[in-house]
């Protein structure tokens, strides 16, 4: 499975970076493999529409599921479309992250309620998908 992780860097033991579509990085990990690499989010510094962007790249790279604290809700929107499922990371590093996705230690990120904004927090151990 490909998975993306929100980095404050480019490498495995870089701090995850809460943020979803103001990451500055993404790192695509197959899990089946190993194999990794890093992405600059381009779309961080937008003045608007960054996690449309940011869904948009994470897709393109063929990920499955992001790891990653916080999503808006037009970013969570463009992820579902695009079938990719959104799982809770909120501290340590990718490594870290990777392992507890891995042992299925992190729970999915549910949909933001009705008229929430962009960058409201998500309820753990939801389904991501919309109700």
């Amino acid at each position: 499975m490909k998975i993306v992780v929100t980095a404050v860097a480019g490498d495995l033991d870089a701090a995850v970076d809460e943020r979803f579509g103001r990451a500055p990085w993404y790192l695509l990990i197959d899990t089946e493999t190993g194999a990794w690499s890093a992405h600059p989010n381009r779309a961080a510094e937008a003045a608007g529409g960054a996690g449309i962007a940011a869904a948009r790249l994470v897709g393109n790279l063929g990920a499955e599921a992001i790891l990653t604290a916080n999503v808006g809700p037009k970013a969570e929107q463009a992820l579902h479309a695009a079938g990719i499922r959104v799982y809770a990371a909120r501290s340590g590093t990718v490594r870290q992250a990777i392992e507890a996705f891995r042992a299925t230690e992190l729970p999915t990120l549910s949909v933001p309620p009705a008229g929430a904004s962009a960058g409201d927090e998500r309820k753990e151990g939801q389904d991501a998908s919309p109700v």
